[in-house]
């Protein structure tokens, strides 16, 4: 199976690292023309450099941070494009207890994630439904199916999340459009470190072991790369996919213990 993206525009959000700069390099490279959205412009250059343009794309950034959805929309006026992909992808809330956790993290979580998913779905739809194709596809988290320990907001808010979606997909299907989530399990990245050097300090114990303990956990006895929950972002993408609708695709190794 052959698949392209070329004459499509993708939006791929927190794309200067980790799963979204993974995502954007394998959207770019099948063929479609790529915005970046994230609040490091130096490093949003620097990712459009990277992005392969054999298909004739010309790759764009757009600066925003999700702290401020406010400033969002009114950012997103910039851009004036017909947009057909839009990877909703952020950085997830920090770790700890439900208990421990306070009324303004819900609300830094509740913002950061679903009201800016929203502002830039109500942005990008209108153009989809002309085109009779979009793809929304948000990156969220294996928590939707199975609570992570020690994760009390993400658990949260990754839940109200998935069920938007699933609303935004009942909706949406009759016009092409489709909405899935893919639930990365435990990813090289950053927001991993952070979560293993977190556990470790409160456990007083190395983050070798931790690390061990969490691999101990996953059938494949790794964690995945970037590039792996990317792959299975870039085929939602793509026209392969579009009889596949409001599902949650887990992408972890075989670590969920639900089916």
């Amino acid at each position: 199976m052959k698949i392209n993206l070329v004459d499509r525009t993708a939006v791929v959000c927190g794309s200067t690292q980790g799963i979204g700069k993974a995502s954007a390099v394998q959207l770019a490279n099948i063929g479609a023309t790529v915005i970046l959205i994230a609040r490091n412009e130096e490093r949003l250059k620097e990712t459009v450099a990277e992005l392969n343009i054999s298909f004739g794309q010309k790759h764009s950034y757009l600066v925003a941070d999700f702290s401020n959805a406010t400033e969002l929309q009114a950012r997103l006026t910039k851009i004036t494009e017909p947009v057909h992909i839009l990877i909703n992808n952020t950085g997830g809330p920090a770790g700890g207890s439900i208990l421990d956790s306070t009324l303004e993290e819900f609300e830094s979580a509740f913002n950061n994630h679903l009201k800016c998913n929203h502002i830039l779905v109500k942005k990008f739809v209108p153009s989809m439904k002309e085109a009779n194709y979009g793809r929304i596809i948000n990156i969220i988290s294996t928590s939707v199916k199975q609570p992570l320990p020690n994760l009390g907001v993400s658990n949260t808010i990754r839940g109200a999340v998935a069920s938007w979606s699933k609303t935004l997909a009942n909706e949406l299907g009759q016009f092409g459009i489709t909405v899935n989530n893919v639930l990365p399990g435990a990813t090289k990245t950053a927001r991993l470190t952070a979560i293993i050097d977190k556990k470790a300090n409160g456990n007083k114990e190395t983050a070798a072991i931790i690390e061990r303990e969490m691999l101990s956990e996953i059938p494949a006895n790794r964690f995945a790369e970037p590039a792996e929950i990317a792959y299975a972002v870039t085929f939602l993408a793509s026209p392969a996919a579009g009889y596949i609708n409001g599902i949650n695709l887990p992408v972890d190794g075989g670590r969920l213990k639900t089916l």
